[in-house]
């Protein structure tokens, strides 16, 4: 494949997918973990459900952690021939790889099993910060036009949301039908009629489908680094880099980025429990044991072809109303799913309708976060270096909250007396399970938006603020072309 280059201000059609396809990776594994992990640990490595949560909350705790690390050396990393994110890129994706593909594996003894997957979660998802850190930043160095830069994250968010389908659809499908339970459990109260077992096609299916996730994942680096070319920093900010301190401070301090993270850090983990939870709830309160593959793939098909929806709202009407209403939508159908009696008809066209909302959970913080950035550059236009800080922070704070709420709702199935590989589980487990689908993500999101309402910047203040942008870009290019002429 040839190398592409971004001409001016514009992005071609090839420079906007093969970036968008590079953040395929994170959200192919992203889903797989969010989806499968939980339901892996207690039904096929057979792990106490207390082990299982320390696991999921130390594992995403370190992963937040690692955020503002990797953030602030990428943020000190030197441009190299192939830019400056793209180095931390190319080196990091071969260990997150390898990690990724021993997270799946069920080791062959069982003292040292839950060190095992606390591990190799942990050293994944430092692989991936500093795969996706970079990634995330390199946003802001494939143009300096933000019209482009909403187009490029517009194509991104929809190829991210066809990750999600992938990485649903390739796990799901493949282990989905390794359930041995009898399809029909109704009326059956003893959740010990049916002893945990762990069978041999559960291991093997969930190896098939992480070696093929693993193969996907290099392909896309592959592509993201033929088919991108980082733009060079102007050489008015070079050398002026934020120490760790100076930065956390000056990111922290400024309102509009506090008011967005907070925000969609309530939002996130409305959807993330929501993630976190729904194949148990499909499983086991649901009676979809058969099926939950499917319909967890229809919200990740639903999600992606509504991506251009909401592409188009937010440039029709602005982005703060596409949060509010995209947000919104997706309440009424988490109140129904809990609410009317267990029917396969119905949790499919509830999963159509909440895959809107999944769409405009993907789109939003990413596209409005830019926005913010920018908004800094105006009010700190000596200082470099920064770019990374504010993606990694704001990655740092929704992962942590993320791990948090994943060990206290997989703690809380201990307490509601959760049976490992049961083909059924008690009745307060069905409730713990609706409280966490439903009535905690609601509550969730009604105080992000409330948050959200006071973001500052609207459309006006964004356009004034590309106004300004391109005016310094503007005296940067005559001043650097002016000391060219002088040289020569």
């Amino acid at each position: 494949m040839q190398t592409l280059t971004v001409r001016g201000k514009r992005l071609t059609f090839w420079n906007k997918l093969c970036y968008a396809i590079g953040g395929a990776p994170y959200q192919i594994t992203g889903s797989a973990l969010g989806f499968f992990l939980q339901i892996f640990l207690l039904d096929v490595a057979q792990l106490d459900p207390f082990y299982a949560s320390i696991i999921l909350f130390v594992g995403r705790a370190w992963d937040a952690i690692t955020d503002p690390t990797v953030g602030f050396l990428v943020s000190r990393s030197r441009s190299t021939r192939i830019g400056r994110m793209m180095p931390w890129i190319l080196c990091s994706a071969p260990f997150a790889v390898a990690t990724y593909f021993l997270i799946w594996f069920v080791p062959p003894f069982e003292q040292g099993k839950v060190v095992w997957y606390l591990v190799f979660y942990c050293l994944f998802q430092s692989m991936q910060t500093c795969f996706h850190v970079p990634y995330s930043a390199l946003t802001m160095f494939i143009s300096t036009d933000q019209t482009e830069r909403d187009s490029a994250t517009a194509y991104r968010m929809t190829i991210e949301v066809l990750g999600t389908v992938l990485g649903t659809a390739i796990q799901g499908q493949i282990v989905g039908g390794t359930n041995d339970c009898p399809a029909d459990l109704e009326g059956r109260n003893n959740c010990n009629i049916f002893p945990p077992v762990i069978t041999e096609n559960a291991v093997h299916a969930y190896m098939i489908s992480t070696g093929v996730i693993c193969i996907i994942y290099l392909l896309c680096t592959l592509v993201l680094f033929l088919g991108v070319k980082e733009r060079k920093e102007s050489k008015r900010y070079r050398g002026q880099l934020l120490t760790f301190r100076r930065g956390l401070y000056m990111v922290m301090s400024h309102e509009p980025y506090i008011k967005l993270v907070i925000g969609f850090l309530f939002t996130s983990l409305a959807f993330m429990l929501l993630e976190g939870n729904f194949a148990l709830f499909l499983t086991y309160t649901l009676g979809h044991r058969k099926d939950y593959q499917n319909i967890l793939l229809v919200i990740m098909l639903s999600g992606t072809l509504t991506i251009p929806l909401w592409q188009w709202f937010l440039t029709r009407f602005g982005k703060k109303k596409a949060v509010y209403f995209g947000m919104t939508w997706a309440v009424p159908f988490m109140i129904l799913i809990v609410s009317i009696k267990s029917k396969l008809i119905i949790s499919y066209l509830v999963s159509v309708a909440a895959g809107v909302s999944v769409a405009a959970a993907f789109l939003l913080p990413w596209s409005m976060l830019p926005d913010v950035v920018d908004d800094f550059k105006v009010k700190n236009p000596g200082v470099h270096g920064h770019e990374a800080l504010f993606y990694s922070f704001f990655v740092f704070f929704v992962k942590f909250a993320s791990g948090v709420s994943l060990g206290i709702s997989t703690l809380s199935l201990k307490f509601a007396g959760y049976e490992t590989g049961a083909c059924l589980q008690p009745e307060a487990v069905s409730l713990t399970l609706k409280t966490l689908v439903s009535l905690v993500p609601v509550v969730l999101i009604f105080i992000g938006l409330l948050i959200l309402k006071t973001y500052p910047i609207d459309e006006k203040r964004r356009q004034d603020n590309q106004k300004l942008l391109q005016e310094m870009l503007d005296s940067d290019t005559d001043s650097e072309s002016s000391a060219l002429g002088s040289n020569v």
